[in-house]
């Protein structure tokens, strides 16, 4: 079971951090498009882009997308935790380290 129980947390982890990370991705854009007045820029190491504003969305992107997928993650195993009544395979080896 472990390793059935290894792959079904895999699975579940990966998709709850992608969902995620997609609804963060569609988020940042909307606000900085409201905050900015402007698109999100397509390719911030493009030399067309000013260096500030590729340096804020990198930041901005990175800590919401950052976030977000961690955020899921913890659900994520705390869902399992509760349906199967122990933690992720992967927590399981960090919970006894501690």
């Amino acid at each position: 079971m472990a390793e059935g129980g290894s792959k079904i947390w895999t699975a579940f982890s990966l998709a709850s951090a992608l969902t995620a990370a997609a609804v963060a991705k569609k988020t940042l854009d909307k606000s900085w498009t409201l905050a900015t007045g402007k698109k999100p820029p397509e390719n911030p190491a493009d030399p067309d882009v000013d260096i500030w504003e590729a340096v804020t969305w990198a930041v901005a992107s990175g800590v919401a997308v950052g976030l977000a997928r961690m955020l899921a993650q913890r659900r994520a195993a705390s869902y399992y935790a509760r349906s199967t009544g122990h933690l992720p395979p992967d927590l399981q080896r960090d919970a006894q380290r501690a």
